[in-house]
């Protein structure tokens, strides 16, 4: 349990606590580091001319899944030992210096030769658990900042922190990746791990105007409470290590046969099975009356919608970077751009579409589309802008991978990624949103869990999707994502009135 003071009067930064300042740059930082080696990640695992891994686009695409599916599914463990050990503010700073620490071993090489793997995958390791820690922590600061009595000033200090996001993840690839692209992978990774480095300097420095705003306080932060949970941490740990040691030792001795590939999948599938399970416990027996039983159903169908959603919007790190490196010609007045400059598009599109998306459901009023309506068109223009993808890799030459030069125009992509962030504007902050009004109060925190699994599911499933890109060719594996996602969102449509029913009055 986290508390926070109200601000003094001195310590307002044009209407705001100056501690928005401290995270506004805290998370520009830490999210400048994250696209930035993302944005990387998969064009260094498949290349093998110029120090990368050279691992196949089927490994790579599997290894890209799992990594993204452990930064948004270690938030959940990373909220409890916040909740519960370290409180936010501590588990914040220790969260960025394992990020740190991450990127740093992913930039080893660069002056130990000969550490590619074993540095590359503790490298990912570190960065996981340390997302995990940060990356749910420092939004809750945010909100502790803020009286509970000034919600619309609250809401106006998540606006200014969300461009911080979309800052950082904006200049991430365009910095990290050109010195990746021109100079050395590694120094990219580094990069991200000086970005890390300046964001923790400053959040410490900045951490008095904080307040107590992420500080265990009350029967949290009692001892005997605290020793309780440290004990449970442990325990938790030991049994993951002890799993993680077996199956190591199985694979090594031949008794599971386990392939990389072979492990995503199992964890997707396992991962299905669990939240179906849990969805089922729940309405079974976790809700008082039909309305509840009816509400947390809806939320189920917004877990697979989120799902199915992330699945395609994240082959932006993965099957369309690859497209963007080896079909695209990135020539500008004579100058190749980076492949990787491309991933700032997005970013670029949230700052100037946010505004307008969110004046549009305003002036929509009571004519506002449902929830169901919402998250059928974010399918929809996810579906389209595959669509395109599928059109413009028809344009393809034969021979354009031995020289991108004459691969299809840029335009293709950045008009994919319109529609991509527009129906992520429409999903996205819907479902957030929307999880948090159709739990019932008890269930908030865990009803928040599985929208951060769908997310973790759908990253999971792009990379898996991503592998299929070397024996598919890219106008067929991109019209199949296309028709999911259509289809998907024509079922959300179609069948809106019925779960607009079921969420008794929800909006």
């Amino acid at each position: 349990m986290t508390t926070s003071m109200p601000p003094a009067a001195g310590d307002d930064v044009f209407g705001h606590p100056r501690g928005l300042m401290t995270l506004f740059f805290t998370e520009l930082w830490e999210r400048f580091g994250y696209y930035g080696m993302r944005a990387l990640l998969i064009l260094y695992m498949t290349d093998a001319a110029r120090g990368g891994l050279g691992l196949s686009t089927e490994i790579s695409g599997a290894i890209y899944g799992l990594f993204t599916f452990g930064v948004y599914a270690l938030a959940l463990p990373g909220g409890w030992i916040a909740d519960r050990v370290l409180g936010q503010r501590r588990s914040v700073f220790v969260g960025g210096v394992i990020i740190a620490a991450g990127y740093y071993s992913l930039g080893l090489p660069m002056v130990l030769p000969g550490s590619e793997l074993w540095s590359f995958y503790l490298g990912l390791s570190l960065v996981i658990l340390g997302t995990g820690l940060l990356k749910p922590n420092v939004s809750a600061i945010v909100g502790g900042l803020y009286a509970s009595d000034t919600p619309a000033r609250r809401d106006a200090g998540f606006s200014i922190f969300y461009m911080g996001i979309n800052l950082g993840a904006f200049l991430g690839p365009l910095i990290c990746g050109w010195f990746a692209e021109r100079v050395d992978w590694h120094l990219g990774f580094s990069l991200a791990g000086v970005g890390m480095t300046l964001g923790l300097i400053q959040y410490a420095r900045g951490l008095h105007y904080l307040r107590g705003a992420g500080e265990l306080t009350g029967e949290s932060a009692e001892p005997g409470r605290v020793a309780a949970a440290r004990k449970q941490l442990g325990i938790g740990l030991i049994a993951a290590l002890a799993l993680a040691a077996g199956i190591v030792g199985l694979a090594m001795t031949g008794a599971m046969n386990l392939s990389v590939v072979g492990f995503a999948q199992a964890t997707g599938a396992i991962v299905v099975v669990v939240a179906a399970i849990y969805f089922a416990s729940i309405i079974t027996f976790g809700c008082h009356d039909g309305v509840e039983r009816q509400r947390v159903f809806v939320i189920f169908l917004l877990f697979l919608g989120a799902a199915m959603f992330w699945s395609g919007f994240e082959q932006a790190g993965t099957s369309m970077n690859i497209f963007a490196r080896d079909l695209t010609d990135r020539m500008l007045w004579g100058w190749e751009a980076p492949t990787t400059w491309l991933q700032s598009i997005n970013p670029v599109f949230i700052i100037l579409l946010a505004p307008v998306i969110g004046l549009l459901w305003i002036r929509l009023g009571a004519r506002n589309p449902s929830i169901p309506l919402k998250f059928g068109l974010g399918l929809i223009l996810l579906g389209v802008g595959f669509l395109v993808m599928a059109w413009g890799a028809l344009y393809v030459p034969e021979n354009a991978a031995e020289s991108p030069a004459i691969g299809v125009s840029m335009t293709w992509l950045v008009v994919t990624y319109f529609f991509h962030t527009v129906g992520e504007l429409g999903l996205s902050p819907v479902g957030l949103s929307s999880v948090t009004k159709l739990s019932p109060h008890r269930l908030v925190g865990q009803m928040m869990g599985t929208w951060f699994m769908g997310a973790a599911l759908g990253n999971l499933v792009a990379g898996l999707i991503a592998s299929r890109i070397e024996t598919l060719p890219p106008q067929q594996l991109f019209a199949v994502v296309a028709s999911i996602a259509v289809g998907s969102g024509f079922l959300f449509i179609l069948f809106s009135p019925v779960i607009n029913r079921m969420t008794h009055g929800i909006k």
